[in-house]
Parts: structure tokens; C-alpha cells; sequence
């Protein structure tokens, strides 16, 4: 890191919420611990069962993982920092904060980029389905959604590293690059540029993929009657929900990081600031745990006696 006279960042976003600040530490908790506990749930009972280890579960734990490794860098800071007097957080951990954040959201977009090719695998060449999905393939898939995104901003986030500060007033709940970079002794222009293309890089082929894979999935299902229409989409139901609202929240996250918002209310820029990992990491593993049927059925068995499951669940067991 750059030579600085600054060794602490003052997070001004918290000052908004000084005559409630003990509610939401309870409630940033409560987050905190149910986002640990659904992601846990869905892991255990996708590892426990062999016959849920078919890619598309397997790359849903990923995000499940991914999830709780960007709310563990988030929420227990925010937490920290809302009991503190003086809202402030040395450089050194805000650094930090920036790499796992950033590595998060790029991690979680691949994610689900590799999620939308798996269902257009599934449904435009279900009989080919597990040659071209092998384990080889969704193993070196598991490893470029691990590895990539933590190599590719390793690379930028060198040049953060190599910059000094002079302004120490960061107008968020919690560190983000670009805050850094308004926070520096000079004027860096390259560091946005090359922020710029990063982005590109990082969104682009993920985005072609998936509306490649969506538009061979609508092309597929034009041919297939109705009732085979709606299995197959419905399949895509939740896939379309996780990334529906992980866009909703990166867009809102960086709206505000590279425009001026001060005309909206502060708790409502505060509530959209974290939108993109707390609604996520949430919702996430109750759409791919009670809402894939399967999944639904071993969570059920988990928490119910054999002898006591409805004839019905039963029933969907055996199919399951």
C-alpha cells in the first residue's frame, strides 16, 4: 500500500441511522444468522444425498458458499461499525473489504452465468445432457467459477493497492473501490479506465452467455407442446429469479457508486447499498431448496420421520 497520513476511513452512511442503530444491529444479526443457516441447510442436505449430485446443485452450492463468504465480509462489519462511536475503519481492513466484496459480486454473476448454461445444456440436449455436463466438464467449470474472478481482480486490485490517501470520508456502509480511489492524495484516471474495462470484462461474456443460452432455450420450447413447455421452464423459474435479483441489486449498488443520489433519501440509499448481497443470499437457497422439487422432498425428510411422511411425499420420494 501507498505511503498515507490517513489510517482510518469515517463511514458518514451511518450517521442516518444513530437513533435506531440497536434495532438494526439486531436485524443485521438475524440476517446474518438465517443467510448462514438456509445456505448451511441446502449444502448438507445436497451433500448428504448422492442423488443430488447433478451439476446444477452442485454449482447451487457454490452459490450458497459464495453467498455466505460476501454476507461473513459484509454484515458482521456493519455490525461492528454501527456499535462504534466514531464510525470509522482503519485503511487496512477497508482494503480488505474491498477485495472480498468485489471478488464476491464477480464470482457470484459467473455463477450464475455457468447456472443459465447448465439449463440450456438440460433442455435443448436432455438426452446428451450428462456426456456434455460430465463431471470433468463441471469440475473444470467449478474451478474457472472459483478461480477467475479472484485472479482477474487480483490484477486491479494491485493498483488500489499502490495508492495513498489524503481523504478519509467514505458516504457508505462499507468500502467499495471506487470510494477508495475518490479518497486518494492524486487524481488516477487510469484506475477508472482500467475499472471500466475490468467491468466489461467480467460482464460480457457472462451476459452473452446467458442470453445465448435463454434464447436457445425459447427456441426449444416453441417446438414443444404446452404441458412440455411448462416443465421445462419451470425449471429455469429459479435460475431467472437469483439472477433477476442479483442484477436489480449490482445496478443499485452501482448507480450509486458512480453518480450523485443525494436527492433520494438516505435510508432508502442505504437499504438499496446492500440489496445486492442480503436479498440474494436470502432468497437464493429457498429457491433452490423448497423451490426444486427434489431438493424440497429430501429437506423434508431430513426434519421428518419415515414412518410418519404423508403417503403423498412418500410417493414423490420414490419418483425423486
Amino acid at each position: 500500500m501507498g505511503n498515507t497520513s490517513v489510517l482510518t476511513f469515517t463511514m458518514t452512511a451511518y450517521t442516518v441511522m444513530e437513533n435506531y442503530k440497536h434495532g438494526l444491529f439486531t436485524l443485521f444479526l438475524l440476517l446474518y444468522l438465517i443467510t448462514l443457516a438456509l445456505n448451511t441447510l441446502f449444502i448438507a442436505v445436497v451433500h448428504q444425498n448422492k442423488e443430488l449430485h447433478q451439476p446444477m446443485n452442485v454449482f447451487s452450492c457454490m452459490l450458497s458458499i459464495n453467498e455466505m463468504y460476501g454476507t461473513t465480509a459484509l454484515l458482521p462489519a456493519v455490525m461492528a461499525v454501527l456499535l462504534s462511536k466514531t464510525y470509522e475503519v482503519s485503511v487496512k481492513w477497508c482494503m480488505a473489504q474491498v477485495y472480498f466484496l468485489h471478488t464476491y459480486a464477480s464470482a457470484e454473476f459467473f455463477i450464475l452465468a455457468v447456472m443459465g448454461y447448465d439449463r440450456y445444456v438440460a433442455i435443448c440436449y436432455p438426452l446428451h445432457y450428462h456426456s456434455i455436463m460430465s463431471y470433468s466438464k463441471m469440475s473444470k467449470l467449478v474451478a474457472l467459477a472459483s478461480l477467475y474472478p479472484l485472479i482477474l481482480f487480483a490484477l486491479y486490485y494491485s493498483l488500489t493497492l499502490q495508492l495513498s490517501f489524503c481523504g478519509k470520508l467514505v458516504p457508505k456502509l462499507y468500502c467499495v473501490n471506487m470510494e477508495l480511489v475518490k479518497n486518494s492524495c492524486t487524481t488516477v484516471p487510469y484506475i477508472s479506465i482500467v475499472g471500466l474495462i475490468l467491468i466489461l470484462v467480467f460482464v460480457v461474456p457472462q451476459v452473452l452467455m446467458i442470453v445465448f443460452s435463454y434464447i436457445q432455450i425459447a427456441r426449444v420450447c416453441r417446438k414443444l407442446l404446452r404441458e412440455s413447455q411448462g416443465s421445462a421452464l419451470k425449471t429455469c423459474i429459479p435460475h431467472l429469479l437469483s439472477l433477476l435479483n442479483y442484477t436489480i441489486g449490482s445496478l443499485f449498488e452501482i448507480i450509486q457508486t458512480r453518480f450523485d443520489m443525494t436527492h433520494v433519501a438516505a435510508e432508502a440509499r442505504v437499504f438499496l447499498s446492500l440489496y445486492f448481497i442480503i436479498i440474494p443470499s436470502v432468497a437464493n437457497p429457498v429457491l433452490y431448496g423448497l423451490g426444486t422439487q427434489i431438493v424440497r422432498v429430501y429437506i423434508l425428510r431430513l426434519f421428518i420421520r419415515q414412518k410418519i411422511l404423508p403417503a403423498k411425499l412418500k410417493e414423490a420420494l420414490v419418483r425423486a
